[in-house]
């Protein structure tokens, strides 16, 4: 056994098929499937199950796997350490973050990180995908209710709903007071599967809920904030889209009672467990959960101890 091929058993397994690995290590997918098969032949066991789609590795492919993925992550530490010897924080940083907590909160965060690290490369993409991170993408922000158990999340803090609509919209239809009335407002909203909304409002321990039927629907919060503000109909999103029109009285709230959920009540920050970190992204997730606690301020404080979370495979 050398290391080449268990790096290659540890991109597979990371990769999940052999389509994908054969795609990250530039090789077709018939050379990684033979070099896996002369690799478990020159161990003697089987190392990973074959489906039609997926590779879980058995119990020893999993062992050579840790030991593997351990080898690699040093060697590219070592790497690193000689490649930047003596010069400035460099290096590349993915990151996807949800079009609208990006724009309206993120970009000035981001910006900013950019102008103490000029070497560091930022690759920012504005995407709402719940999906697992992908090669590209070494930090994932994303709102849910629960963070999935083979990443590793750490807090953001809490996202707040808001059932709002502009001071003009109010003067001239009025706001909805009861959640029974705001099944019948024109409500402007971020994307739903299929033609209705399931809103949960939580009133103390009680929880209610109710279904509309959005008369504009968007995952672009920007264009959200702009039909709130045109008078359009009734919000229902995140306190930052509307937060500084809050405070100039232009855009108004309702429902205040409740605590409203659509999809999820807390942002978290999200990346692989065995995946090495260079520097860079290190750095980078310690900016952002810096600046999130700062904005926590004043909230209840948010609580960034990492959750617990599986290996992922």
């Amino acid at each position: 056994m050398d290391l080449p091929s268990l790096t290659l058993l540890v991109e597979i397994i990371d990769a999940g098929n052999l389509s994908q690995a054969a795609r990250k290590l530039k090789m077709t997918r018939a050379n990684v499937s033979y070099h896996l098969t002369k690799l478990e032949k020159a161990v003697g066991v089987q190392l990973v199950q074959r489906t039609t789609r997926r590779v879980e590795p058995t119990e020893i492919g999993l062992r050579l796997y840790e030991h593997g993925r351990t080898i690699r992550n040093e060697l590219m530490a070592a790497q690193e350490a000689v490649t930047t010897l003596g010069q400035g924080l460099q290096g590349r940083v993915g990151i996807s973050v949800p079009s609208g907590y990006g724009q309206i909160v993120m970009s000035d965060w981001l910006v900013e990180f950019k102008r103490m690290y000029p070497g560091i490369v930022l690759d920012v993409l504005f995407e709402n995908r719940a999906d697992n991170l992908r090669d590209e993408v070494d930090i994932a922000i994303r709102v849910v209710q629960e963070p999935p158990l083979s990443l590793v999340a750490r807090s953001l803090g809490n996202v707040r709903y808001l059932a709002c609509a502009s001071a003009d919209y109010a003067r001239r239809h009025g706001l909805p007071r009861t959640l029974h009335a705001l099944r019948t407002s024109p409500v402007i909203t971020a994307g739903v599967t299929g033609r209705q909304l399931r809103l949960a409002a939580y009133q103390g321990a009680e929880r209610h809920e109710v279904m509309l039927e959005p008369t504009l629907i968007s995952e672009h919060f920007p264009f959200l904030r702009q039909a709130i503000l045109a008078g359009l109909g009734v919000g229902l999103v995140p306190d930052y889209v509307v937060q500084d029109k809050l405070a100039t009285g232009e855009v108004l709230t309702t429902l205040d009672e409740y605590r409203l959920s659509i999809f999820g009540t807390h942002m978290y920050l999200l990346y692989l467990p065995n995946r090495h970190q260079t520097r860079a992204v290190r750095t980078c997730i310690d900016f952002l959960l810096d600046k999130a606690r700062l904005r926590e301020s004043g909230a209840a404080p948010a609580d960034d101890a990492p959750v617990a979370a599986q290996p992922a495979r």
